[in-house]
C-alpha cells in the first residue's frame, strides 16, 4: 500500500498504520465540514473547468486537509483525490495524476470506479507504462462500457483495442 501522494510537487506521508477505529467514532463528517468541503470542491471544479488547474488543485487540497484522520475511511477522500488526479491529468502532470489516483484506490468505493480506472490508465499510458495502462483501461471499459472510452482522445481506445478484443 502506498503511503504517499503528491501535493504541490512534494511527497507527503499520508498516515501511519492506525488501529481499528473505535466503535464510538463518528462515521459521517460533521455538517460544517461537509459543507466546507463541498464548497471548496465546487470552487475547485469551477477553476478546473476554466483550465485554471493550479487554483483548482489548491482548493481541492484545502478540502482534503479538512478530512479527519484516518482520511482513508472517508468517501469524500475518494472523490477529492479523484478530482485532484483528474486535474493533474488535464494539466499534463501525469506523474502526480498517477500517484494521486493510485492513492485514491485505497479509499472507499474507488476500486471498480470506471472513471478512476480511466484516468489512472490514461496517466499510465502517457508515462509509457503500457501494461499497467492496459489493465486500468480494461477495468474502465468493463465498468463503464465503450462510452467511457469515447469521451477522450481516441488514442486510448485504439491502444486498448490493440490489447484486448472489444
Amino acid at each position: 500500500m502506498f503511503g504517499w501522494f503528491k501535493k504541490n510537487e512534494k511527497e507527503l506521508e499520508t498516515l501511519p498504520a492506525s488501529p481499528t477505529p473505535d466503535a464510538t467514532e463518528a462515521t459521517e463528517l460533521s455538517d460544517a465540514a461537509h459543507v466546507q468541503i463541498k464548497d471548496l470542491c465546487a470552487r475547485g471544479d469551477h477553476h478546473a473547468a476554466k483550465r485554471e488547474f493550479d487554483r483548482a488543485l489548491s482548493l481541492y487540497w484545502e478540502a482534503f486537509d479538512l478530512l479527519p484522520e484516518p482520511r482513508t475511511k472517508w468517501d469524500a477522500g475518494t472523490w477529492i483525490l479523484t478530482a485532484i488526479g483528474d486535474a493533474n491529468f488535464l494539466a499534463g502532470d501525469f506523474v502526480a495524476g498517477r500517484d494521486n489516483l493510485t492513492t485514491a484506490m485505497h479509499y472507499p468505493d474507488a476500486i471498480g470506479n470506471p472513471f478512476i480506472h480511466l484516468r489512472l490508465g490514461q496517466c499510465q499510458f502517457e508515462l509509457g507504462e503500457r501494461d499497467r495502462a492496459a489493465d486500468e483501461l480494461t477495468r474502465a471499459y468493463m465498468g463503464g462500457g465503450m462510452d467511457i472510452l469515447l469521451e477522450d482522445d481516441p488514442k486510448y481506445l485504439e491502444f486498448l483495442e490493440s490489447r484486448i478484443e472489444l
